[in-house]
């Protein structure tokens, strides 16, 4: 069975529903958990509303005081469930390769994560963090939606 999970989050609705679930499930099956949040770096040119309306310094320090919430909310989940946890804030412009790369790092045996199912136009012009892990990992991965 599964002894170490990573569980991704952008600390969207979805994707806090997926670390409560994945929570969940290592309780059951009393794995330890990673949580990771990542950033992709300031960029001049963007369609992100907080990279637009930020210089790179005010960029930086809220996204870091951001991913710092999303991580410390699931820290406190974990331990209200009883589950070791780690968590990690990492900065990477392709969020996907920094989500394979840390689950390898670490030792999860499981990435379980949430999917935004966004299709057509959408889809193509956000991607799909899930479809990439899942195209490209070589570690399970469940996939939440």
């Amino acid at each position: 069975m599964f002894k170490h999970i990573l569980i991704p989050t952008d600390g969207s609705e979805l994707a806090t529903q997926a670390v409560d679930k994945g929570l969940a499930f290592a309780a059951q099956i009393g794995a330890a958990v990673t949580v990771l949040t990542v950033t992709e770096p300031f960029r001049i040119l963007s369609s992100d509303a907080m990279q637009v309306e930020s210089t790179r310094a005010s960029y930086d320090g809220d996204a870091t005081a951001h991913a710092e919430r999303i991580l410390k909310t699931a820290r406190d989940k974990a331990a209200a469930a009883g589950v070791p946890v780690q968590t990690h804030h990492k900065w990477h412009e392709s969020p996907y390769e920094s989500i394979i790369d840390t689950a390898l790092a670490e030792g999860c045996d499981l990435i379980a994560m949430a999917s935004h199912g966004r299709r057509g136009m959408a889809a193509v012009l956000m991607g799909s963090q899930a479809t990439k892990i899942l195209t490209h990992s070589k570690i399970p991965v469940l996939v939440y939606r």
